[in-house]
């Protein structure tokens, strides 16, 4: 029997999907990860919806208006919110346990931001011994002091080439 699978989407945040200063690439992310949800939801597979909890003076402290998730990715009904402090999503949630109770054995993971949750979080489903399916043009974050915003991306994707399914949104199977 298959294992049952999960889309977790991360950090779909107002703060950086906002037209004042996005991720890179944002518009054509939103449109890949939008196709992507409507499949998951489809195929009537568990989606969570994680979004970070950031700390003083950051732009998604829980409540301020950067902190909610972006209105093209609300939770449909029964859909679970999860607020994390970590940028891996499984270390300051009850996603495994979550994840457990549904018999998911392997999910797929989209998101923000390549470097950091996306990263993290995809180490953290592989150390719990999920299956992972990444999208590889399904994270984006923002330009760095040494390399930019796809670069970033490209090298997330190459560190985990060997142990996950890499996929574009478009291959993404439910």
């Amino acid at each position: 029997m298959a294992a049952k699978t999960a889309l977790l989407l991360i950090d779909l945040q107002k703060n950086m999907l906002d037209p004042e200063n996005p991720v890179a690439g944002s518009q054509g992310l939103i449109g890949r990860l939008r196709g992507v949800l409507d499949r998951a939801r489809e195929a009537r597979v568990p989606v969570f919806l994680i979004r970070n909890c950031g700390g003083d003076g950051d732009p998604d402290v829980k409540g301020t208006p950067g902190w909610g998730l972006d209105s093209r990715f609300a939770p449909a009904s029964g859909e679970p919110v999860l607020d994390k402090t970590t940028c891996d999503s499984f270390a300051s949630t009850d996603l495994d346990a979550q994840l457990r109770e549904r018999q998911v054995g392997r999910v797929v993971i989209a998101g923000l931001q390549s470097d950091w949750c996306v990263r993290e979080t995809t180490q953290g489903a592989l150390s719990r011994g999920y299956g992972v399916t990444l999208v590889a043009d399904g994270h984006s974050t923002y330009d760095g002091k040494t390399r930019t915003a796809a670069e970033t991306s490209l090298a997330v994707n190459d560190e985990f080439r060997d142990q996950v399914e890499l996929v574009t949104a478009r291959e993404v199977r439910f």
